[in-house]
């Protein structure tokens, strides 16, 4: 087993943990990233403490007329701009279930999403009905999510299952347009599978799973629930560099409802392709893995259409690496 693929793992191994501001339900926003699972999904890393730091940043808009609900108010004309970062602790216990690795991890993120419409249709939170336009772009944390995985391997395969639940953390301000709360319970079921093979230096990685929302109690927005799938595969040119292809789809199965829903079941759709190139390179002996991901959404129904960019470093805290470890074979010309 490749050491530095098994530290890349903590960078998607906890993929639920990471929060959109821009794609799903209510104001568009959920848990799900398309793309985010990528590389070594399957993959879970040694025993020991992990950190992860993931800068998230989006631009999209809803054209065309067409309306969505955003804080309590109904928008059309809506163009979103995110700047936000993640900061994601992991801890790869000793413990084993159905001889599986026992993982937990924590993520809070913060930022700010940026969210300006050419119309307000209706805003009773804002003291404004029919205005012309409204901007809203404040710094604001979001909502802690954790995480718990188990995880297997066996030979050139490696699969976890895991399970995310974001926290309403009370930093939710009612009434305004940007907001890196969801200010509902969210949970999110995965699995994920990698098929790695080291002598070919090839990677091909999928994760499908099920979020299901809660209601936000300050707009009365009860948000429906979704299937969303993630595929990739990436190739290693040399023993530090690597280059793949990437693929998510958020499916939305039941429509919102809610006493302050205005704008009906609002069952969205969202597809997404793009690359990513991955370095790993050592610091003072520790491996450090970095990652960069590029997106663009080219089928959405119900949603903001953008590009999604995602850069990740990630990297051991105290873990100590093989003493030989396997590096994946350097392409031959």
């Amino acid at each position: 087993m490749n050491w530095r693929s098994m530290t890349t793992a903590l960078a998607v191994g906890c993929g639920s943990l990471l929060a959109d501001a821009a794609l799903a339900t209510e104001g568009g926003a959920g848990l799900y990233v398309p793309g985010f699972h990528g590389p070594g999904a399957g993959i879970v890393p040694p025993p020991g403490f992990y950190f992860e730091n993931d800068f998230y940043t989006y631009s999209g808009e809803l054209s065309g007329g067409r309306r969505i609900q955003i804080g309590g108010a109904v928008l059309a004309n809506v163009k979103v701009e995110v700047r936000a970062d993640f900061l994601t602790g992991t801890w790869v216990t000793p413990a084993e279930i159905f001889g599986g690795s026992l993982a937990f991890g924590l993520s809070l993120p913060f930022g700010v999403p940026r969210v300006s419409a050419g119309a307000v249709i209706a805003a009773p939170r804002l003291g404004r009905v029919f205005a012309f336009s409204s901007r809203d772009a404040t710094f604001n944390m979001g909502d802690p999510i954790a995480t718990a995985i188990v995880g297997w391997h066996s030979g050139n395969f490696h699969w976890n299952v895991s399970g995310s639940v974001n926290i309403p953390s009370g930093t939710y301000q009612e009434g305004e347009l940007s907001n890196m709360s969801f200010n509902r319970w969210i949970g999110d079921i995965s699995g994920s599978m990698t098929w790695l093979n080291t002598d070919l230096g090839i990677d091909i990685s999928g994760t499908a799973g099920f979020e299901f929302n809660g209601e936000n109690p300050d707009t009365d927005y009860d948000s429906g629930n979704a299937f969303h799938l993630d595929v990739s595969i990436s190739k290693y040119l040399t023993k530090e560099l690597s280059i793949g292809l990437l693929g998510g789809y958020y499916d939305q199965l039941s429509g919102d409802s809610g006493a302050g829903n205005r704008i009906g079941p609002f069952k969205g759709r969202v597809a997404a392709v793009g690359g990513t190139v991955g370095y790993d390179f050592t610091v003072a002996g520790t491996p450090v893995t970095t990652r960069i991901k590029v997106l663009r959404e080219v089928d959405v129904e119900n949603r903001p259409e953008g590009t999604i960019g995602l850069f990740t470093v990630a990297f051991p805290l105290g873990v100590s690496a093989p003493p030989e470890p396997v590096r994946p074979v350097v392409a031959k010309y």
